[in-house]
C-alpha cells in the first residue's frame, strides 16, 4: 500500500521562493522555521543541497530513520548560514 502525503508545502502556499530563505536575517530566519513543519524543511533541504540524504525514504535505507524536526532546523540553519557566507563574499 502506497502511502499519500495530503501535506500542503509552505513554500508553494506562500509563494516564498527557497533562494530568500539566505537572503534574511537571522531573526527572520528563525521565525520562519517555527512556522515550518518538518516536511518543509526536507522540502527546503532537498532543493539546496540536492545530494544530501533527507527524504524520509533515503533517511531510512542510509541512517535507518527518518530525520527528526530537530535535526532538519538544525541543518537548515546551518546550510542558511554558509549559503549566506558565499553569497556576501567578493572578489578582490
Amino acid at each position: 500500500m502506497e502511502i499519500i502525503h495530503t501535506h500542503k508545502s509552505y513554500w508553494k502556499a506562500n509563494d516564498y521562493p527557497y533562494i530568500r530563505v539566505v537572503e534574511i536575517s537571522e531573526s527572520e530566519l528563525q521565525e520562519l522555521i517555527a512556522q515550518l513543519s518538518r516536511i518543509d524543511i526536507i522540502e527546503w533541504l532537498m532543493w539546496n543541497d540536492r545530494n544530501g540524504i533527507y527524504s524520509d525514504e533515503s533517511s531510512i535505507r542510509e541512517f535507518g530513520q527518518v530525520m527528526t524536526i530537530e535535526e532538519g532546523t538544525e541543518i537548515m540553519l546551518r546550510q542558511a548560514e554558509e549559503n549566506r557566507v558565499i553569497k556576501n563574499l567578493t572578489v578582490i
